[in-house]
């Protein structure tokens, strides 16, 4: 079907404004959201620089990403295929797990085409490009977080429906708000994190807990999408999600399943999403 064009972008459930790309895969950022987009840049950078562990900060570079306007997603493309073989996929906005678990097995990642308005800078109710691109695609030139997210979508596009409940945590606690030890010290990794200031200064703070991972525990552990995580696991080297990419998720998952959840580090209030 031929792509329709950027002129007639959209609109999400949530009221994002949502681009289509052109038959050449490119998106006509409007001047608005490209002040927006360096707006995001300029507040973020200079916080994850002395945060974010060597590998996320080499992927950075790696990708080169643009100070003032949004970044196409073919350049980014360019640059995870010649490093670990994956590339973005254009999506709306939030997607069903089928279609999730589907392209990050493909090692394909969805990154919405929409930014945040000026208005929601500090929180938004759904992923936008920047969390996507400057949250997760640097982690994506590195090898070991590579093959651990494309396991990890295999994984999740065979399971059930409950599985894939359990596997959504495992996924909050490494991908999305992980932490890793490094001979420089403790750092981050989880794009929930380093597209966040708040997270990025409350996640190293003496505020949340900190835990050694642990696949099971992690598992088991509930988590709330609509505050300052209370909980962050801690990696001590990246190879640990290398490794965990050959054990048996799914029987750690079972064990979950039949051991239940761990008692929630916050007040219940807002249900883990169901689509991702």
């Amino acid at each position: 079907m031929k792509a329709e064009t950027t002129t007639d972008a959209a609109t999400s459930k949530t009221g994002y404004r949502v681009h289509s790309p052109d038959d050449e895969g490119r998106i006509a950022w409007s001047s608005r959201e490209n002040a927006t987009w360096r707006s995001l840049m300029d507040r973020q950078l200079p916080l994850v620089e002395e945060r974010a562990c060597s590998e996320y900060l080499e992927g950075l570079e790696r990708l080169s990403l643009p100070r003032d306007r949004v970044p196409q997603l073919a350049d980014i493309d360019r640059v995870l295929t010649a490093t670990t073989g994956w590339r973005t996929a254009a999506v709306p906005a939030l997607i069903p797990f089928d279609t999730f678990f589907e392209l990050l097995a493909e090692r394909r990642f969805p990154v919405a085409t929409f930014i945040r308005s000026p208005e929601e800078m500090e929180y938004l109710k759904e992923p936008d490009i920047f969390h996507e691109v400057f949250g997760h695609c640097p982690m994506l030139t590195n090898p070991a977080f590579a093959e651990f997210t494309a396991t990890y979508g295999r994984l999740g596009l065979a399971a059930s429906s409950r599985e894939r409940v359990y596997l959504a945590r495992l996924y909050w606690m490494t991908v999305e708000f992980g932490l890793v030890d490094t001979p420089a010290g403790r750092r981050l990794y989880g794009g929930g994190i380093l597209s966040s200031p708040r997270e990025t200064l409350h996640a190293l703070s003496d505020t949340p807990l900190h835990a050694d991972f642990d696949a099971l525990d992690a598992l088991r552990t509930p988590y709330r999408i609509d505050i300052l995580q209370p909980l962050y696991y801690v990696l001590d080297g990246l190879g640990t999600l290398e490794q965990l990419a050959r054990e048996d998720i799914m029987g750690l998952v079972h064990q979950a399943m039949e051991l239940g959840l761990h008692a929630p580090h916050f007040t219940p209030a807002s249900a883990e999403p169901t689509t991702v």
